[in-house]
């Protein structure tokens, strides 16, 4: 190889070093607290990040980057103790009428009851495809791991390691699919009494305020989309060594591992509430797309 073609490959690598992140995460390079007026606290060197809630307000962060395509896994410890009307959001999303997102939001709940892990997707600003969990363990008394990988086929959310869903790319069925707006991670933590537990008939206690959320152990392997666009963000990725996410799909033995969630552990799946949808239910749930 000349030294002219070493030159091209060096910068090259360069160039595409800039374009896909998978450093181990650190609070002060990677995220920005937005709000919260000081309740929102990076700490230990920028391996740990909190933020809290009381009844003035509650707090929120986000990733500096902005991500087409990745996979992203966030460590959370959630509200201890009675945290009924509290909600802590951790999702991607873009901006604007037409937004794409992809949503966990785990929902409080009284001391000794479950919290309710609640899932959406957005596509070209249409959501209404939830699906909700009890988990099976206590989600406050350790850090979990919660992970999302996105591609071109299919988002699965996932819970240390184990599907919990997985929403493929209907586009065939005329079913918008996130694949064309960069989106950044979000988290907050905040009041949502008026619906959040038991449909709004728990209200929060704010005797046991304030209420924390932790998080430490961010990693995003994705493509860094800033300042590229859409088509060149994606082909970085497919031509990477380190992009086993981007045609990520579920074998067999987690394709069971799913069904074993979603039969003990899902408390509701749009695809079968019939009342909610008289007209028709949406196309994509009379494929196999979701479990």
């Amino acid at each position: 190889m000349g030294s002219a073609s070493k030159l091209y490959l060096l910068v090259s690598l360069v160039a595409f070093s800039a374009i896909l992140a998978s450093a181990a995460g650190n609070f002060y390079r990677d995220m920005d607290i937005t709000w919260g007026d000081g309740r929102g606290k990076i700490l230990d060197n920028g391996q740990l990040l909190t933020l809290s809630l009381d009844k003035p307000s509650g707090s929120g962060f986000q990733s500096k980057n902005e991500y087409l395509f990745g996979k992203i896994d966030m460590q959370i410890k959630l509200v201890r103790g009675n945290s009924a009307g509290t909600v802590t959001a951790y999702y991607l999303s873009s901006q604007g009428p037409t937004h794409d997102e992809i949503d966990f939001e785990f929902l409080g709940n009284l001391s000794g009851d479950p919290y309710t892990l609640h899932t959406n997707v957005f596509s070209q600003g249409k959501g209404n495809r939830e699906q909700q969990f009890h988990l099976w363990f206590d989600p406050t008394a350790d850090f979990h791991t919660y992970s999302i990988v996105w591609n071109p086929q299919r988002i699965i959310f996932s819970v240390d390691g184990t599907p919990i869903r997985e929403f493929k790319n209907s586009e065939k069925l005329g079913v918008p699919f996130p694949k064309s707006q960069p989106m950044r991670i979000y988290s907050s933590l905040w009041n949502a009494d008026d619906w959040a537990t038991r449909g709004g008939l728990v209200k929060t206690d704010w005797s046991h305020a304030p209420f924390t959320a932790s998080y430490r152990n961010f990693n995003a392997n994705a493509c860094v989309a800033s300042s590229k666009t859409a088509s060149s963000c994606a082909a970085k990725a497919r031509a990477s060594g380190n992009n086993a996410w981007f045609s990520q799909e579920l074998d067999s033995t987690n394709q069971k591992r799913l069904r074993w969630v979603q039969k003990n552990y899902m408390i509701y799946n749009y695809c079968t509430d019939k009342k909610r949808f008289p007209q028709g239910m949406p196309p994509e749930c009379a494929t196999a797309n979701l479990s």
